[in-house]
């Protein structure tokens, strides 16, 4: 595949932002580059469904991709929101299991690729890289363990300002004392990542409101950081 000067620039960025590569020089990410491809979604595309067999490992690098798993009733839920430098996959890609989950583009969004085949090469070239992917998985073994304590402890309304406030940290961006997330959040997607309804979510993101500790329009939703931090230490 022909890939233009600005793409192989977008791949080495990407992968410089990506923890797994964190131990490879700039001129080492330059030389691997072309094992990479760059490719371009449309709004609301899949990047790949739920049972495909898994043979790339994807890194964001614009925009956002939804992690998506569908119920045995046909409904979609939002596991999680990837953004640039991310990437999603690794595990089911070294495992070699069809991916568990569907990845949709949020917003024309783009992403770099490998395949299993070369990522394997990789890793045996730059043992380094084992370094990155252990501390990724601990990281993903944390907020697991994370999400099923809040899930099982924690009442709904704190499970919902924890994750407005992970997200506010993770994607936000500055705006009049609060931190806009940085793309269209539903109340829908709320409910699906916390686990609850989305009567709750309503109920739930109204009373914030009221509480001047999130401000919201029918596409953002502001937060404010420290009011929500008070609020989950009380």
């Amino acid at each position: 595949m022909r890939v233009s000067s600005a793409e192989r620039g977008s791949i080495v960025t990407a992968l410089g932002n990506c923890e797994i590569f964190e131990g490879l020089t700039r001129r080492e990410l330059t030389r691997v580059s072309p094992l990479f491809e760059f490719i371009k979604f449309r709004s609301g595309e899949y990047i790949f469904m739920e049972g495909d067999p898994s043979d790339w490992l994807y890194i964001v690098t614009e925009k956002r991709i939804k992690i998506v798993k569908n119920t045995q009733s046909g409904k979609e839920v939002l596991l999680e929101i990837k953004s640039p430098g991310e990437m999603f996959c690794c595990t089911t890609v070294l495992d070699n299991k069809p991916y568990p989950e569907s990845a949709q583009a949020k917003g024309a969004a783009s992403v770099v690729r490998i395949s299993r085949k070369n990522f394997l090469t990789l890793i045996g070239a730059f043992p380094v890289i084992k370094v990155g992917i252990a501390r990724y998985l601990t990281h993903k073994l944390i907020d697991a363990y994370d999400m099923l304590k809040n899930i099982s402890m924690e009442i709904v309304e704190r499970r919902i300002a924890s994750t407005l406030l992970k997200l506010s940290e993770k994607v936000g961006i500055d705006n009049e004392g609060y931190r806009k997330i940085d793309f269209a959040l539903t109340r829908q997607e709320v409910a699906d990542m916390v686990g609850t309804t989305i009567e709750t979510s309503i109920r739930t993101m109204s009373k914030f409101e009221k509480m001047g500790i999130i401000k919201s329009t029918r596409k953002d939703i502001l937060v404010n950081t420290e009011g929500l931090r008070k609020f989950l230490h009380s």
